[in-house]
């Protein structure tokens, strides 16, 4: 398993939907900003998105164990073998990340309990 590098892309806001739907003062999602970047595998990284990464996280998976190799993620959807273009799930102000397979080998972060 490897890496895999998460490049925040975009931040939106749907000023439409948030008039009609949001709470008062909604403004575009205060979590991330263009151009952050975060390295995951199997666990979130620190400072990311609960949802967003409950969004994301088949995809992160998916790539970090070799899916982007083949039409998993190529054809018809992105045409860089490896990449993938992912949103949150907020309707009201999505945030928009590219996640591609790096060759950075996982760790496994744990203590061993003496």
């Amino acid at each position: 398993m490897n890496k895999v590098k998460i490049t925040v892309l975009k931040t939106t806001f749907d000023e439409e939907l948030a008039k009609e739907y949001g709470a008062e003062n909604l403004t575009a999602c205060p979590m991330h900003t263009v151009g952050q970047v975060f390295y995951a595998d199997y666990a979130k990284p620190d400072g990311f998105c609960d949802e967003a990464w409950k969004a994301i996280y088949q995809y992160v998976f998916a790539l970090a164990h070799g899916a982007g190799n083949n039409v998993f993620y190529y054809g018809d959807w992105i045409r860089t073998p490896g990449v993938a273009i992912c949103s949150c799930n907020d309707g009201l102000r999505p945030v928009i990340f590219k996640l591609e397979a790096t060759d950075i080998p996982s760790t496994l972060d744990y203590v061993p309990i003496r």
